[in-house]
């Protein structure tokens, strides 16, 4: 499948610049998932997969605000220095309220009945953050190679909108970027919030395997 110029002409009419595919395929309801680098990529990236996913949905891909080189950005930046990764808290949340305006953009220019809001790494530390703080905005999380953060535990609120959130777990057990003992984590956590998520563990690294595209898309058609 060719996407036209149009459609992979970089938009700057909402809050953060983004690509987009259209959907291919009509149903009852308009769905669409937005996709979220990692740190040192940009939109392009995970817009590749688009083609991928199901065509009934809509595929949004955001570019991060936090410019790091050329071509290169961040949802937030990170210090090592101490050896455990520290995060840029202030950026963090800066981030986190633009995307969150950005869902809420989205949902009104699209007339959407169905979000789903996922990202690979940074991107997905991303995701569960606003899934988890703001669980009634979006219909799901995809947290491909994530982990959630400690820094967001103490604001999440149990309750019903935390329990229906759809979560997608996808983490390679070779991963030496972010270990997979935090999908396993992240897991755990979820169910003590009474929320069921599907996880796939897959032989690979800090990457997107086809496996897991396949995964994902038969999750997303549920």
């Amino acid at each position: 499948m060719n996407l036209t110029m149009k459609q992979t002409e970089l938009q700057d009419d909402l809050v953060l610049q983004y690509l987009v595919k259209p959907a291919t395929q009509e149903v009852s309801k308009k769905k669409a998932i937005i996709l979220l680098h990692g740190v040192g990529s940009n939109e392009a990236d995970l817009f590749s997969l688009a083609p991928l996913l199901p065509a009934e949905f809509i595929v949004i891909s955001a570019r991060g605000p936090v410019t790091l080189g050329s071509g290169r950005y961040a949802w937030y930046e990170v210090d090592f220095s101490s050896g455990k990764p520290a995060i840029n808290a202030g950026q963090e949340k800066q981030s986190r309220e633009r995307i969150l305006e950005f869902v809420e953009q989205v949902k009104q220019k699209y007339s959407l009945d169905e979000v789903y809001l996922g990202g690979f790494s940074q991107g997905a530390i991303m995701s569960y953050s606003l899934g988890l703080l703001h669980p009634g905005t979006i219909t799901g999380v995809v947290a491909l190679s994530g982990r959630i953060l400690q820094e967001i535990r103490p604001e999440v609120k149990p309750g019903k909108d935390v329990e229906n959130l759809k979560v997608f777990i996808a983490h390679g057990t070779q991963d030496g970027t972010l270990p997979v003992h935090y999908a396993r984590e992240a897991k755990e956590y979820l169910q003590q919030l009474q929320v069921t998520p599907a996880c796939f563990e897959y032989n690979g690294g800090h990457q997107i395997t086809q496996e897991v595209l396949t995964n994902l898309a038969n999750w997303l058609q549920k």
